[in-house]
């Protein structure tokens, strides 16, 4: 075993060295056939030879030919001509032109575990030499810092000129000299590495920081061990600083759902008084509009299904609407001033649509893919914002905004005000209230609809998806005020950010428990809840 590592320590030092060599010639050397001569021999030593020549041409041949050794498709006939095995054919080794007609006779160019391990650091190097910006910064997030690699993550800073790649090379260099046995060079690295947010970094710097009594007797390694427990607080409170904008964020994405779901209610609970417990379904119906939407496009639009999305919005909010104007014409219409037996009627609605949409759907969850420009996110430090739940964050602003212009500026929303308020003195003034009703009724379902678009985009589409949301819409209602459109932008933010950062200490379940405790006692002392509705029928 131990002669193994040394061979591969003598290998890995040989390869840096080539690598050096590099630096003093004004191009890369051209990869010649005979460098690879010994690949088909049946020596270990002969093939790490020949890997370490190879290496040191530094092209992309060399690349292209390490690479298809090191997954098994590098092939050599009985003359010793190296081909490539591609799905289209055998291509030539060095010139990658197709072979025609192709050989008889070519068997595969094994190598061993100990080869491996060389091939995959020749890589790696060849990798961080690349003309390709996004190949090498792959390749320096990727490099094992160990110390048998600094020389070559060396000529790899002394030629790159990319900040971002500069960073990674340098970071890793650092976590190398972490091992040095010069305290300097190791304090210089420690130094390098206190402003990381790697947790990788942070458990290396933590090793080194849990230094020995016979290290601490002496003062150089005791400034060590000072300076490592110090990087770490520091890299501690940074990560911890990042956790709750992480936290935040979540937060914000689950508030700006919370919102759609409860806008529709603030409007039917606060207009008509209606326990409206179907309004769950108007997600899912909304959800399911947008999976068909996509299925369309897939069908028949193939080379558009990107912008399926687009369409899918007034989709699902006309599919909602339409069905909620249904149910209150056919059913809510007649319980109007009943709590109970609307609490009653409404949930067997949802019941029905539930089932309907099992026999039509199937029981099993449906997915809705994301548009290729919603897909990725934000890299921030060690920070992830997806770009769907920012979307979704601007989407719930954007219908805030149309849903208040709607209530504030035309002649529909200064109906369903005043019938808000004083419903019999609008009826005096010559406003029809049953239409009123019914649009406003459909106005709710079809926002329900817009969040189930949304929640399609986070997250897969079955029947009982609006059953995970109808309570907490409701909360956000009761809590922000009645019929209030900035109660319940504050209350579903508060609930949505007040979650996410309680979840990481007490769990999921005791956190939707303490928050209905607390609502509740808030509701105790203040009935109106944030935001009081004001009006004659009120004050009366």
């Amino acid at each position: 075993m131990r002669t193994i590592l040394r061979g591969l320590h003598a290998h890995a030092a040989a390869f840096g060295v080539l690598i050096c060599l590099l630096s003093v010639v004004p191009r890369a050397l051209a990869l010649e056939p005979a460098a690879m001569a010994d690949l088909a021999s049946d020596e270990t030593s002969d093939k790490a030879r020949a890997i370490d020549t190879i290496a040191a041409a530094g092209d992309e041949e060399a690349l292209t030919v390490l690479e298809a050794l090191l997954g098994g498709d590098l092939q050599v006939t009985p003359d010793k001509h190296f081909l490539i095995k591609r799905s289209s054919g055998l291509v030539d080794a060095i010139s990658g032109s197709p072979v025609s007609p192709e050989p008889d006779e070519y068997d595969k160019v094994r190598i061993n575990n100990r080869l491996r391990a060389q091939t995959e650091s020749a890589i790696a190097g060849l990798r961080l030499l690349s003309r390709d910006p996004a190949v090498r910064l792959e390749a320096a997030k990727a490099i094992d810092p160990s110390r048998d690699n600094l020389p070559l993550l060396g000529k790899a800073l002394s030629r790159e000129s990319v900040p971002e790649i500069r960073n990674a090379l340098r970071k890793a260099e650092a976590v190398a000299n972490l091992h040095s046995p010069d305290p300097a060079s190791q304090l210089a690295a420690i130094e390098t590495l206190a402003g990381s947010t790697d947790p990788r970094v942070k458990a290396d710097l933590m090793a080194l920081s849990r230094s020995t009594a016979k290290d601490q007797e002496s003062p150089a390694m005791a400034k060590v061990h000072e300076a490592a427990a110090d990087a770490v607080k520091a890299i501690e409170r940074r990560l911890a600083m990042y956790a709750y904008l992480g936290r935040f964020f979540t937060g914000a994405s689950l508030a700006s759902v919370l919102l759609l779901v409860a806008l529709g209610l603030a409007i039917t609970y606060g207009l008509l008084g209606v326990i409206n417990m179907a309004h769950g379904e108007m997600l899912m119906i909304g959800a399911y509009a947008t999976y068909m939407t996509q299925q369309i496009f897939r069908d028949h639009f193939p080379h558009s299904v990107d912008w399926y999305l687009v369409f899918a919005v007034p989709t699902s909010f006309v599919i909602a609407a339409a069905v909620g104007m249904l149910l209150e014409r056919t059913v809510i219409r007649w319980l109007y001033g009943r709590p109970l037996e609307t609490l009653l009627a409404t949930w067997g609605i949802s019941l029905f649509l539930i089932q309907l949409v099992r026999q039509i759907f199937g029981a099993q969850n449906v997915e809705v893919a994301n548009p290729s420009w919603m897909s990725g996110g934000i890299e921030f430090s060690n920070l992830v914002f997806p770009y769907n739940r920012i979307v979704i964050i601007a989407f719930s602003g954007a219908v805030l905004l149309l849903v208040w212009l709607l209530l504030s500026r035309t002649r529909l929303g200064l109906f369903i005000r005043g019938v808000t308020q004083n419903r019999t003195m609008a009826a005096c003034m010559g406003v029809r209230t049953g239409r009123v009703d019914l649009l406003a009724f459909g106005l709710g379902s079809g926002i329900g609809g817009l969040a189930g678009c949304a929640l399609s985009q986070i997250g897969n589409v079955g029947p009982d998806l609006g059953q995970s949301y109808i309570i907490d819409s409701f909360m956000v209602v009761v809590l922000g005020g009645v019929g209030q459109l900035l109660g319940t932008v504050y209350a579903a933010l508060g609930l949505g950010v007040v979650s996410k950062f309680l979840e990481p200490y007490i769990g999921a379940v005791p956190t939707k428990i303490l928050i209905l405790v607390l609502i509740i006692a808030f509701i105790q002392k203040r009935p109106q809840g944030l935001f009081a509705l004001k009006g004659r029928a009120v004050e009366a």
